[in-house]
């Protein structure tokens, strides 16, 4: 009998810590409240972040290729970038194509559809790799791979706005 009252009261009962949180609300903005959100959003464009990843690409392939000597290696690195930059830009193109922002629907349909692009293209350049590189590096290949998928992350570091300063929290 104990254990029953006992589970009954616990269910009804909220998580911990969440018994004095209040709920927030769902709040449509206006159109003039939508203007200064996008304003204070950070302006950074797809184009800028492929020309970081390849920059970024280039110069640690030149890095490793000063340090080893190797110049398989700095295609292998070259490759494993291009494999991320090339079907992103496609990406890109293709969701700024006019048929893409039609609508919702399209919209979701047409990223769908460019994703799927995107992955399929580098897969087909993974496995298209050793037929094309001759003395393939695949530990370079992975490596610029992931260093150029990395720099997103920087990339959105580097576009956030100033932040600006909390007036009751200076003297």
């Amino acid at each position: 009998m104990t254990k029953t009252l006992s589970s009954s009261v616990s269910s009804q009962c909220p998580p911990p810590g969440l018994e004095d949180s209040p709920e927030e609300e769902f709040h449509t903005l206006s159109a003039e409240e939508a203007q200064v959100w996008r304003q204070n959003q950070p302006k950074l464009s797809v184009w800028w972040v492929l020309v970081a990843q390849l920059l970024t690409a280039l110069v640690l392939a030149t890095a490793v290729f000063l340090w080893f000597g190797r110049w398989a290696l700095f295609v292998s690195l070259i490759y494993g970038a291009l494999s991320v930059v090339v079907p992103a830009a496609l990406f890109a193109r293709g969701l700024k194509s006019p048929a893409a922002s039609v609508n919702a629907f399209t919209a979701t349909l047409s990223f769908a559809v460019w994703q799927g692009v995107k992955m399929a293209l580098t897969v087909l350049l993974m496995v298209l790799a050793p037929r094309l590189i001759e003395d393939l590096s695949w530990p370079a290949l992975l490596a610029g791979l992931i260093v150029t998928m990395k720099v997103y992350w920087l990339a959105l570091i580097w576009g956030k706005p100033p932040a600006k300063p909390n007036p009751s929290t200076h003297l």
